[in-house]
């Protein structure tokens, strides 16, 4: 399989996955608010995926390094999605629903840091061709947030289960078309992963990790309950989640140049502060015209630049050997442990304090962020 086929099939494997975060992020919520439940118990439903995915990847990402056969569990990760996901559909009770999301995403949390981690292997780390490939995954979610946005105007919001279902077949079939990722586990040995672990920007790094995906939590769980409290229609809430998107592809193709010319600590510097920023418009000046849509446009900052700077950063520290295990910490901290905190925090402020101190807590959340890369990252650090 030459260059071109290599990417051609991972690419098509972002663009299936990204499709499903594209219908799941944005109006699975709205189900569950359809089902009657309260904003405390959304907030513990969608709380499971990042508490699950604090300590469930490392667990695949031990057997990835351990067998070297990270696609192999990458499709078994994807087939179990499709098993468990059925039983989601099968009953709308808060327990029936916590142990069914549960079960799910004791699965579902393996798929894209295996998946993660063999990419950066086929391409040998090359931030460039990375964000080629996984600008895909930018483009099939704007396909969806658009699309089901106008499909759910006159579709009952029930149908998203059915969207997800045949979403997550998908993902199953793709994962049988990736180039084969066989790592060689006897190749030499290797140090503890507790230097790696000690290092002070590893340290910063998947510290700022944490407080960014805990500052991420209300806008993950509340943002289109907050923008249909204010009187979007569902279309205009699928367009703004897009635009966000969108401002993540441009991200993804200019971020060769600007790694070239800024270091890593600067890249995440830069868009831990644009967060700051950013929730403090969604939190507070949601109803002015134009501050969900430059709300938004910020989206390319804080996710596209953080995540491209950080997965490079993951991938030069943790040498062959412990890249899924690099992965998986990136994964189980920031979005496991982060998104797990995020997501409960977001969803008792929400009942008790309001929408807008509830995303003041996100911002404040990525100021601390920015504190710790600004103060532990090593200032001789010239990573790029």
């Amino acid at each position: 399989m030459d260059a071109r086929q290599v990417a051609l099939r991972l690419a098509s494997f972002y663009f299936v996955y990204f499709l499903l975060i594209g219908a799941f992020q944005p109006f699975f919520p709205l189900y569950l608010k359809s089902l009657g439940l309260s904003a405390a118990d959304i907030g513990v439903l969608l709380s499971i995926n990042p508490l699950v995915r604090a300590v469930g990847p490392n667990v695949w990402a031990w057997l990835a390094d351990h067998r070297g056969e990270r696609v192999t569990l990458t499709r078994l990760s994807a087939v179990g999605c499709v098993v468990c996901f059925a039983l989601v559909m099968w009953g709308t009770s808060f327990t029936w629903l916590w142990i069914s999301i549960l079960i799910l995403n004791l699965f579902w949390c393996g798929t894209l840091p295996l998946m993660e981690a063999s990419t950066f292997s086929h391409l040998r780390g090359q931030l460039g061709l990375y964000g080629r490939i996984r600008v895909w995954g930018s483009f099939s979610y704007v396909i969806a947030v658009v699309g089901l946005g106008y499909f759910f105007e006159w579709a009952p919001i029930s149908a998203v289960l059915w969207v997800l279902l045949l979403i997550f077949i998908g993902i199953a079939w793709s994962s049988y078309l990736l180039p084969a990722d066989k790592v060689d586990v006897r190749a030499g040995p290797k140090p503890p992963i507790g230097e790696i672990l000690r290092q002070r920007e590893v340290i910063a790094l998947l510290g700022a990790c944490l407080f960014m995906s805990m500052a991420h939590g209300p806008y993950n769980t509340f943002f289109s309950i907050h923008l249909e409290e204010h009187g979007f229609s569902k279309s205009t809430i699928g367009w703004l989640w897009a635009i966000g998107v969108l401002a993540e592809v441009g991200v993804f193709y200019a971020i060769q140049t600007l790694h070239k010319r800024f270091t890593v600590k600067e890249l995440i510097a830069f868009s831990l502060a644009c967060a700051v920023v950013r929730f403090v418009f969604i939190g507070w000046l949601i109803a002015i015209p134009g501050i969900a849509w430059l709300s938004q446009v910020l989206h390319g900052a804080t996710f596209g630049v953080f995540h491209a700077a950080a997965l490079a950063a993951i991938h030069t520290r943790f040498k062959e050997g412990f890249q899924a295990r690099g992965q998986a910490l990136y994964t189980s901290i920031g979005f496991g442990i982060g998104g797990s905190i995020g997501g409960l925090y977001s969803g008792f402020a929400w009942e008790h304090l309001g929408p807008g101190a509830t995303f003041g807590l996100g911002a404040l959340c990525a100021l601390i962020a920015l504190g710790l890369i600004l103060k532990w990252w090593p200032r001789s650090e010239n990573s790029r």
